[in-house]
């Protein structure tokens, strides 16, 4: 609109209006070049949070990037824990009215790796049946353990990224974790999909992290301590600590 507007003007204004006002018209345009960063910048963003392995602090995670877009929840398959699931989780800790909490595509009884809870319900986890919610808002998709974890005979958890997700990795410090840090990273780069950051938790091993973020340029976008709990309090001081650099992912 206001770039119509400004067509207009120098279109329909005379000479000398045009070099008065010239000083003028440089400024609408940089306004207007920066509204327009801004627009993109607001555009909402499907957020793929996996993880090095099993344990490693996905759901904490994905609670606080939650509250700190106030986005919208998904994790397609859940398994074991129904009554507790990573779903029931993440309401119970964020603080804002914004946020949905997706159904899960899957829901399956076993605590185990997806393809064999699956089997033990007698279904088989068909990609075609996992359709990803409409949303205007941020959304947030959670995946199942580590990246290669088995969905069924072919497919894993990566077959779950698409192509316009920002992918952050959880990286979580125990011995062999930089190996599988590095595997996970190198994995989804094979795929073509781009870390847009990573996220470590627990105690601190700057050696390890710095190790990390040097031999992979990725960004680190915050960590978590080793908190004695987390509850909605503990999540929102992460949220907005996280919140800059979420928005710029």
């Amino acid at each position: 609109m206001f770039l119509l507007v400004f067509l207009r003007r120098i279109l329909h204004g005379d000479a000398r209006s045009r070099r008065r006002d010239s000083q003028n018209n440089l400024f609408f345009v940089l306004l207007c070049v920066i509204s327009l960063r801004i627009s993109v910048k607001q555009q909402s963003m499907k957020i793929f949070i996996t993880g090095i392995s099993t344990d490693v602090g996905k759901t904490i995670t994905s609670a606080i990037v939650v509250e700190a877009l106030e986005a919208d929840y998904w994790k397609p398959i859940q398994a074991g824990d129904l009554d507790n699931s990573d779903s029931h989780k993440i309401k119970s800790k964020i603080f804002n009215q914004k946020s949905k909490i997706f159904e899960n595509a899957y829901k399956l009884n076993t605590p185990a790796s997806p393809h064999l809870a699956a089997e033990i319900d007698g279904v088989t986890i068909d990609l075609k049946q996992i359709t990803e919610p409409k949303t205007d808002n941020h959304l947030v998709i959670e995946g199942a353990g580590g990246i290669f974890v088995p969905l069924n005979e072919n497919d894993t958890i990566i077959d779950l990224i698409q192509p316009d997700y920002k992918v952050i990795v959880v990286s979580r410090h125990y011995l062999g974790s930089i190996n599988h840090t590095l595997l996970t990273i190198e994995v989804i780069r094979n795929r073509g999909f781009e870390v847009a950051g990573i996220i470590f938790s627990g105690s601190e091993n700057k050696s390890t992290e710095s190790l990390i973020l040097n031999k992979t340029g990725i960004r680190c976008i915050g960590r978590i301590d080793e908190e004695p709990y987390f509850d909605q309090n503990v999540i929102k001081e992460y949220a907005d600590l996280f919140r800059d650099n979420l928005l710029n992912l």
